[in-house]
């Protein structure tokens, strides 16, 4: 039976256009030929799909975020022969200017975060996929050393930990790591013990991710340009640091604002994205103690990467370059990690995440 690869962008530009576009990957050539859109969502940025490939998440930022116009989440079941998504329901996110959500991975529960208020919730999903109240509403609380940018908690992104016993806040505004027990027959969150792992002061983390094996993750740090290496304790939802590399090449001078990180399937390479150097860093891991060798900076023939997607099989990894409204396809090298342009890109205004479905027949 063939295998499809649907493809979700989300758009962040105001007006009329398509909230979220569908595309399907050719994977032979890397060429996005769309399925069609879809507009219910309102100022969608961040994607989630439900680990059956049955439901597609995203978080609704306000036209004009403020501390006081929380945002919501929204749900669409996706037809896996057309790609076309309908609407259900939303929620209210619980917060200020949700950026992030993932869902865990029995599919019963969605984790959001929010950046402007530094607060995280939690949601019970139906076996119909809509999404129930929340759960769980927490706010964080503290500061650090930018207070340009760290004058209070910033919650920039959160998800389930492999095992699927917590759940990670990344909080740029604290410089911290939150670590929460997750019950997933309830949603529920709640703080663990420890509650926090803690980043360089002023590294403001921003993602994570990691890696397949479970012992080690990976946080990109927005306001110093690196990538820390910790050891993952699945029996705490600790954090333990091992390594922090610059995301920047050595000889480069300028401002820098890295953004999104992902791990190759087969756990060998990290890639993270920088906007300002407007490039792709490629690092090696190294398996057994999981540190990190930088070997390549691929330039993403755009500006300001805020997002990029890896396909499911690691084959293919496109760039959504959000200010001149790009997404460029690369293929990537299975025995290097090194990337090269497909030849192979579309027109998306302001894109903000891109999301992939694999799909059976």
């Amino acid at each position: 039976m063939a295998t499809r690869t649907a493809v979700f962008i989300s758009s962040s530009a105001p007006g009329n256009a398509p909230a979220i576009a569908v595309f399907e990957l050719d994977r032979a050539t890397g060429a996005l030929t769309s399925r069609g859109s879809a507009s219910a969502a309102k100022n969608p940025s961040y994607l989630a799909a439900s680990p059956n490939g049955r439901f597609l998440y995203c978080v609704c930022e306000p036209a004009q975020p403020s501390a006081s116009k929380h945002g919501a989440v929204a749900g669409f079941a996706i037809d896996p022969a057309t790609f076309a998504l309908t609407p259900f329901n939303e929620q209210p996110s619980h917060g200020s200017g949700p950026c992030h959500l993932s869902v865990d991975a029995t599919g019963r529960t969605l984790l959001v975060a929010n950046y402007g208020s530094g607060s995280v919730a939690s949601y019970p999903l139906r076996p119909d996929g809509s999404i129930a109240p929340a759960a769980s509403a927490i706010q964080h609380h503290g500061s650090s050393v930018d207070m340009s940018r760290q004058e209070g908690p910033h919650a920039h992104s959160i998800y389930p930990d492999p095992g699927n016993r917590f759940a990670l806040a990344v909080d740029l505004g604290l410089d911290q790591v939150l670590t929460y027990k997750l019950d997933p027959a309830t949603s529920a969150l709640a703080p663990a013990t420890p509650p926090f792992s803690a980043t360089a002061p002023g590294a403001g983390p921003r993602h994570m991710a990691f890696a397949p094996h479970c012992r080690h993750a990976y946080v990109i740090n927005e306001l110093n340009s690196t990538l820390s290496a910790y050891a993952y304790s699945s029996d705490t939802g600790s954090l333990t640091h091992v390594q922090t590399v610059p995301t920047l090449p050595p000889d480069w001078k300028g401002t820098n604002y890295p953004s999104d990180i992902h791990v190759s399937p087969d756990g060998r390479f990290v890639y993270g994205s920088n906007r300002g150097h407007e490039s792709i860093a490629v690092f090696a891991i190294d398996p057994a103690r999981g540190t990190l060798t930088p070997i390549a900076h691929e330039q993403t023939r755009g500006k300001w990467p805020r997002v990029f997607g890896l396909s499911p099989r690691g084959d293919f990894l496109l760039v959504a370059n959000q200010h001149t409204h790009t997404v460029v396809v690369f293929r990537v090298d299975p025995r290097t990690g090194l990337l090269a342009a497909a030849g192979q890109q579309i027109e998306s205004p302001a894109p903000a995440c891109v999301k992939f479905i694999e799909f059976q027949g």
